[in-house]
């Protein structure tokens, strides 16, 4: 359904704002005025991945433990679930893939940006008595380090801006965000690369080359008058093909088909990325074959 990411400086609030975004939700979700479709609320955060702090004290750890964060979300993003991420989220390259893994789900996106200045949080820090602090100079890194949400690009609009005064998110921004925001399409590429069945290759040759052989003895029976002619090939097909009013050598022909089946090689031994199934039937290679040769054959 859609993917709230939350996004601020170590010790500015965010959980705070996670908690009362999703009590918000909930209660309005349950509000007897709502006629939608049954949605669940969930918070993932690294206290509920056990991700300790001392994680963020060097780039390996660090590392590993957006892994963690991201695998979980991938796990629990749906399209019955609205979906609370509550991390620093603090480098934008990490926000633009979570980005991309909820586009590839067809779900909504919004930002919330948790604002409070490096003093607040330090001080914030200094007070805490859960024993989940950060070390001193991690603290100063992570705050040096972080890079701003911004409206202006696509990964974190919407962009919801909450600023430490405020007692209160603001819940109508949020809700329409959630209900109502732009679904994206997938990136293309992106998109899982559909790949041809396994007798692509040989049905491509074969047929290539039995269409060449129809149109050398449909030449030799007519002696090359030319015009629209019906192939007779293996099986039932039977295609037509337009030709020129003159004697096609069979060296050019062989160019042709040479051409035209290495292009079409590498769209096997790659993929596609064509909108719905693509065909390798002998029907259709043949028919592509017969359109390449009426395009390339001079008068």
């Amino acid at each position: 359904m859609t993917l709230i990411t939350i996004s601020g400086y170590p010790t500015s609030g965010k959980t705070r704002r996670a908690n009362q975004i999703k009590d918000y939700l909930e209660q309005r979700l349950q509000d007897a005025s709502y006629e939608g479709p049954r949605l669940k609320v969930r918070i993932l955060s690294d206290d509920i991945l056990n991700v300790d702090r001392a994680a963020y004290d060097d780039s390996r750890s660090e590392k590993a433990a957006r892994g963690t964060l991201f695998t979980a979300m991938q796990r629990e993003m749906a399209k019955d679930t609205i979906l609370i991420v509550d991390a620093m989220n603090y480098i934008k390259g990490f926000r633009y893939q979570m980005y991309c893994a909820a586009r590839e789900l067809k779900l909504r996106v919004c930002t919330v940006y948790v604002v409070a200045t490096p003093e607040l949080c330090k001080k914030w820090e200094t007070e805490r008595k859960d024993g989940k602090s950060y070390a001193p100079e991690t603290l100063d890194n992570l705050i040096m380090r972080y890079e701003e949400p911004s409206s202006m690009v696509r990964w974190d609009s919407p962009l919801i801006t909450i600023p430490w005064i405020d007692e209160d998110v603001p819940k109508d921004d949020i809700w329409k965000a959630v209900m109502e925001g732009n679904v994206k399409p997938p990136n293309s590429g992106t998109q899982a690369i559909q790949k041809a069945p396994s007798d692509a290759l040989h049905t491509l040759e074969h047929t290539a080359n039995s269409l060449v052989s129809a149109i050398m003895a449909e030449q030799s029976a007519s002696g090359g008058l030319g015009g629209s002619v019906l192939l007779s090939m293996s099986g039932s097909l039977k295609p037509r093909i337009q030709l020129p009013a003159r004697n096609i050598t069979l060296s050019e022909l062989q160019r042709l088909k040479r051409q035209f089946v290495t292009v079409h090689k590498k769209a096997i031994t790659l993929g596609t990325v064509e909108k719905g199934g693509v065909d390798w039937s002998e029907e259709s290679v043949a028919q592509k074959f017969v359109s390449y040769l009426e395009e390339n054959l001079k008068p």
